[in-house]
């Protein structure tokens, strides 16, 4: 992502132990022409074209599903369209990966609120549809879009 949210999301990113990964946001591919994807005013159906220019990864082949499931993350995804985004969802990031007392309180939070990052939409997306992204039990709460790109290039599972 460009400008300032990107920048946001990348210190974010390093806060939670990510680095500087050029992947700093993530969508679902809801047919040829369109994706939804979380945005700081709310999750959207977008035109897929709006990020031609720019390096993606894919979880096709990768992340097998069936047409039943595929249907199911799509329909998720539509459904979660006009979800809050919120910047709290860093914070409940970071207090997990340092491991404060706070984290708890902060999961609460953030899991009372429904609003979510892009990565969380993605993994929820998956996870409505009986399809878990990674093997460790973690919260979709708990996914940055590193913890995607490292899914999808093999980096961890």
């Amino acid at each position: 992502m460009d400008g300032g949210v990107g920048r946001l999301i990348r210190i974010g990113q390093w806060l939670n132990g990510d680095g500087f990964l050029d992947f700093e946001h993530a969508f679902v591919l809801v047919d040829d022409d369109h994706l939804v994807e979380a945005q700081p005013g709310g999750a959207e159906l977008r035109p897929a074209s709006v990020y031609r220019d720019h390096p993606m990864l894919w979880s096709t082949g990768i992340v097998p599903l069936t047409d039943e499931q595929r249907g199911a993350v799509v329909a998720a995804a539509l459904g979660y369209q006009g979800v809050p985004y919120s910047f709290a969802d860093y914070a409940a990031l970071a207090a997990h990966r340092f491991h404060l007392p706070v984290g708890p309180l902060i999961k609460g939070y953030v899991a009372s609120t429904k609003h979510m990052i892009c990565s969380q939409l993605v993994d929820q997306c998956y996870h409505d549809a009986g399809v878990r992204l990674f093997r460790d039990g973690r919260w979709s709460g708990y996914v940055t879009p590193a913890d995607l790109a490292n899914r999808l290039t093999g980096r961890v599972s």
